[in-house]
C-alpha cells in the first residue's frame, strides 16, 4: 500500500516538472534534434530507475555485456508486466524506439517524452498501418537509433507460458541488417500485475542474450527467426526461473 501510494505522489511531481523540462526540449530539438533526445533519454532514465527503487525492484542484470554500443540494435523480449519497458528502458546505452500499442500515445505528458525517443505506436488490428510502423522502424535503425519489441503483441497472461513471437516484426531486423538482441525477464509481474492494484517488493532477473545476426544464421533459421528467437528466450527462462530461487 505505500509503495503504491508513494508512487502515485511520484507520478504527480514527474508530471509538474515535465511540462517545463518539455518545452525546453521542444526549444532544443528545433535546432539539435540529437541532443533532444539524448536529453530526454537522460531524464527517463532516471525517472524510470526511481520508479524500480519505490516499487521495490531488486534487479539482477545478466550479460549485459553482449549489446552491442557502437551500432544500433533490435532488443526482442518476452512480455509479461508494465515494468519491462521500464526495467529494460533504464538501461539502454543509447536511444532506443520502443514500438507501443497505439492505446498509449492517448496517455498524456508519457506520449510527448514517447516521441521524444522516436517511439512509434502500432495498430496491431491495421495491417497497412502495421507494415508502415515497420518500414519506420528499419529507418531508424539505418539513422542510428535502436528499435524494441515485444513481438508476442501483448502481454501473457498466463504464468511460465508464452505467446507466439510475430514472425513479421523480425523484418526490422533483416532488412536493416541490425543485430537481435534477446531479452529474457523474469518474475517482472509479481511486481503488479500479479497483485493489482498493489506493488509488491520483488526480485527480477533480466538477461541479455549474445547478439543474432541474420546474416550468419541458415536458410531455415532465417526463415523462422521469430520462433528461433522465442526458442533462446524460453530456454534462459526456465534456466532464470531457477535461478531466481537462489537470489
Amino acid at each position: 500500500m505505500i509503495r503504491s501510494i508513494l508512487m502515485i505522489i511520484y507520478f504527480i511531481i514527474i508530471a509538474i516538472l515535465s511540462l517545463p523540462l518539455l518545452l525546453i526540449f521542444f526549444i532544443v530539438g528545433l535546432f539539435k534534434p540529437e541532443a533532444k533526445a539524448n536529453a530526454s533519454l537522460f531524464v527517463v532514465k532516471i525517472v524510470f530507475n526511481t520508479i524500480l527503487f519505490i516499487a521495490g525492484v531488486k534487479l539482477t542484470v545478466i550479460g549485459e555485456e553482449n549489446v552491442p554500443t557502437d551500432r544500433p540494435v533490435f532488443y526482442v523480449g518476452n512480455h509479461r508486466s508494465y515494468f519491462d519497458t521500464v526495467m529494460t528502458m533504464a538501461r539502454v546505452p543509447r536511444v532506443t524506439c520502443y514500438v507501443a500499442k497505439k492505446q498509449v500515445k492517448s496517455f498524456p505528458i508519457l506520449n510527448l517524452w514517447m516521441m521524444n525517443l522516436h517511439c512509434l505506436f502500432l495498430d496491431r488490428d491495421d495491417i497497412k498501418q502495421g507494415l508502415k510502423t515497420i518500414i519506420e522502424a528499419i529507418d531508424l535503425i539505418k539513422n542510428g537509433t535502436s528499435v524494441c519489441i515485444f513481438p508476442e503483441g501483448t502481454r501473457s497472461r498466463v504464468p511460465d507460458e508464452f505467446l507466439p513471437f510475430k514472425e513479421g516484426s523480425f523484418k526490422v531486423a533483416t532488412k536493416s541488417g541490425a543485430p537481435i538482441v534477446p531479452m529474457t525477464i523474469v518474475n517482472s509481474s509479481s511486481i503488479f500485475e500479479d497483485h493489482i492494484p498493489f506493488l509488491k517488493k520483488s526480485k527480477v532477473i533480466l538477461e541479455y542474450g549474445k547478439p543474432i545476426y541474420p546474416e550468419e544464421l541458415e536458410k531455415e533459421e532465417l526463415k523462422k527467426i521469430g520462433a528461433y528467437t522465442e526458442n533462446i528466450i524460453k530456454e534462459t527462462y526456465f534456466k532464470n526461473k531457477e535461478l531466481l530461487k537462489t537470489l
